[in-house]
This record gives structure tokens, sequence and C-alpha cells, in this order.
């Protein structure tokens, strides 16, 4: 009797229906547990280091190593590039309208110059894109630019690097071989040009120690010194990965 119950074609396609319905809802919620996790593991995952930096203080040199160590793409100048190949523009006018003052380039060109010139609203404009289009594809280390006010407060680690002048003014000698009158010219227009950049687009102070998580002088430290500050900065924030390359 309990052998014919076992084998009764009915009981068994009954049990057999049961069975696909079971495995089907643990598959249902196999995929809902997964795409609850990859979600959570995206969330955790989405986050950007932004870097403002004094002219000669290292921030490009630092933000390469910290990128290297990260595995993150650093954008920098070659935020320019980008622009100039979406929108189609000159990319030696977008030099001359990068973090400067809104009149210099008429300073140093001339009116003549007037219908190539790039509108530094335009300019912000696009730039502004451009970055927001890369804060949605990955994790981003990002070199200026006004960056810091353009994403996500709670998903960015904002750094400031800071330098004596000297120290500023012998690496700007260095790096672009500049006589030391220059190099000092250089540095303060530099300067200048990005604090007015941030205050006309973004309306705030680059100097205010209040917008950063962390301030750090390279000259103290030095460079590879910064790139380390900023790799501990960014694990104890739990905003870098578990598992930083030693290269």
């Amino acid at each position: 009797m309990k052998e014919q119950t076992r084998e009764d074609p009915k009981i068994l396609a009954a049990a057999e229906r049961q069975m696909q319905a079971w495995a089907k809802n643990e598959e249902i919620a196999d995929r809902d547990v997964s795409r609850k996790f990859h979600q959570a593991h995206s969330r955790q995952k989405k986050c950007f280091l932004t870097i403002s930096r004094e002219a000669g203080a290292g921030g490009s040199e630092v933000a390469a190593i910290v990128g290297k160590r990260l595995g993150w793409e650093v954008l920098d100048k070659n935020l320019l590039d980008q622009v100039a190949e979406r929108f189609r523009q000159d990319r030696t006018m977008l030099d001359l309208v990068d973090e400067t003052r809104s009149n210099w380039v008429y300073d140093v060109l001339g009116t003549w110059m007037d219908r190539t010139v790039i509108p530094h609203e335009t300019y912000v404009s696009q730039l502004s894109r451009v970055i927001l289009a890369a804060a949605r594809q990955t994790n981003f280390i990002f070199v200026g630019r006004g960056a810091r006010f353009l994403l996500p407060r709670e998903k960015v680690l904002a750094i400031r690097l800071i330098a004596q002048e000297g120290f500023r003014l012998r690496r700007i000698m260095q790096n672009l071989k500049l006589l030391e009158v220059d190099a000092h010219r250089y540095m303060l227009e530099v300067d200048r040009g990005r604090r007015e950049f941030v205050h006309r687009f973004f309306h705030h102070d680059i100097t205010d120690p209040h917008l950063y998580d962390l301030m750090i002088n390279t000259e103290r430290i030095g460079i590879e010194g910064a790139a380390e500050e900023i790799i501990a900065a960014m694990c104890l924030a739990k905003m870098a990965p578990s598992v930083i390359s030693d290269v």
C-alpha cells in the first residue's frame, strides 16, 4: 500500500509541482538577495576623492600616486581632453580658460581673439557635465576644477594640499624650468586664478579649511607621505578598497 502510494502518478505529479514551486521561490529569493547585496555593495563603493591644491604643492603627483595605489582613474588636466572631445572644443583654448581669472586670457591675447576664446560660463558648464558623467561610472580622483562642489558631499573625501611659498617656488622652478622671478609670478597668478574661479562659479573661498576633510602640508611630510595620509584617511572613512596595491 505504501509502495503504491509512493508510486501513484497523481501524488508524484503533485509533489513535483510543489518542488518546482519551491525551487522557483528559492530562485526568486536568491536573485532578490543578490540584487540587494550588489546594490549595497555599489553604494558602499561609489565614492570620490577631490584634491584642491596650492600651486607647486604637488597636487597632480599626489593624485597619481593615490590613483595607482587604489586602482582609481585620476581626472586632472585630462578632463580638458574629455571636454574638447565631447563638445568639439579647441583644446588650446580650454587651457587658456582652465581655472584662470575671467579676464586673464584677454590680458594675454587681446580682444582680437574674442571669436575663438571660449567663454568661462560655457567652459564651466561643459566641464561640470563631464565631471558628473564620469562620477556616474565609477570611483574617480578629481584634481581641482570645482569637483568638490559638484559631487554629493557624503560620497566625497575632500583634500587640500598646501606648503610654504619657498617650497612651492622651488618645485615650480624645477618642474617648469623657470627663473625665480618668473616662477614667483606664475605661482601668484595660478593661485589667484584658482581662488577667483571657485569664488565666481561655486561661491566659496577655496582657502577655507572648513571645506575640506583633511589639509596636508606637503613640505612637512613630502609627496609620498601626503599620498599615504590620504589613503589612510580613506580607509578610516571606509572609502578605500580593503586590498591596496603596494606598487
